[in-house]
């Protein structure tokens, strides 16, 4: 009987707090969600970690956009990793690739082996590699634990015929972490379609502003913004209801 993960994307220590109430196996932790996500600070960082006992990830990208990185962005990320290893998190979540849509073998084997015994992800700069099986290939080869992929499509249960060629191929090698666009609902019909064992989803809800006096006409971000008064955490119900969800499998 397949044993199944539920890793919840989110931005807080608050969130993780939720999330591990909700019965999450583990957390990726992140700023930036808006932009894909980035390094969270290290504050967020130490307070996540002292406040929760499940899996922890967090996420070593320096900035939004592409995943070719400078060496003074990669030099960031090495102090990142050291960073994330001295707070006894349990693993980080990477990604870079070579200007020709390859991965950066080198550059991300000193970082899985500067990780170390911390777990790494390579995250969805995947969905972005120019051949997804060579790309593989070379993820295992520098050390990886999962690569997380919609399956080089905007959405999961698009991308589904790939993640079940990609698990095929890894045969057990490497875990095969499907997200993007996946909810409760779709649930049932990813599984079945990709044969994955553990789950990337973000999980939130929103949450009213504490402010009593809320002002109307200063806003803090750019044009396309949240509600200036409207938080976001993950949302235990939802969580709930995923774990729900692998119980009728």
């Amino acid at each position: 009987m397949t044993e199944y993960k539920l890793e919840v994307c989110l931005d807080s220590a608050e969130s993780a707090i939720i999330a591990e109430r909700g019965g999450a196996a583990r957390v990726e932790l992140c700023d930036n969600l808006f932009g894909g996500g980035t390094t969270p600070g290290p504050g967020t960082i130490i307070t996540t970690r002292k406040s929760v006992s499940l899996g922890l990830q967090v996420i070593v990208r320096p900035r939004p956009g592409d995943f070719c990185y400078t060496d003074i962005e990669f030099d960031a990320m090495v102090e990142d990793i050291k960073f994330c290893k001295s707070q006894g998190v349990d693993g980080v979540v990477i990604g870079i690739l070579k200007p020709d849509g390859t991965v950066d073998r080198e550059r991300s084997a000193q970082l899985v082996e500067l990780a170390y015994p911390m777990n790494v992800t390579f995250h969805r700069a995947f969905d972005v590699t120019v051949d997804p099986f060579q790309a593989l290939e070379d993820i295992i080869a520098i050390g990886c634990t999962r690569i997380l992929t919609s399956g080089q499509e905007e959405t999961v249960l698009e991308g589904a015929p790939l993640i079940k060629s990609l698990i095929e191929r890894a045969k057990e090698r490497i875990i095969i972490l499907p997200g993007g666009g996946i909810t409760e609902r779709k649930l049932q019909r990813i599984i079945a379609a990709t044969g994955a064992s553990e789950y990337h989803i973000h999980l939130d809800a929103p949450s009213p502003s504490a402010m009593n006096f809320q002002s109307g006409h200063v806003y803090m971000g750019g044009e396309l913004r949240k509600p200036e008064f409207l938080n976001s955490y993950t949302s235990e119900q939802r969580v709930s209801r995923v774990i729900g969800e692998f119980r009728k499998c």
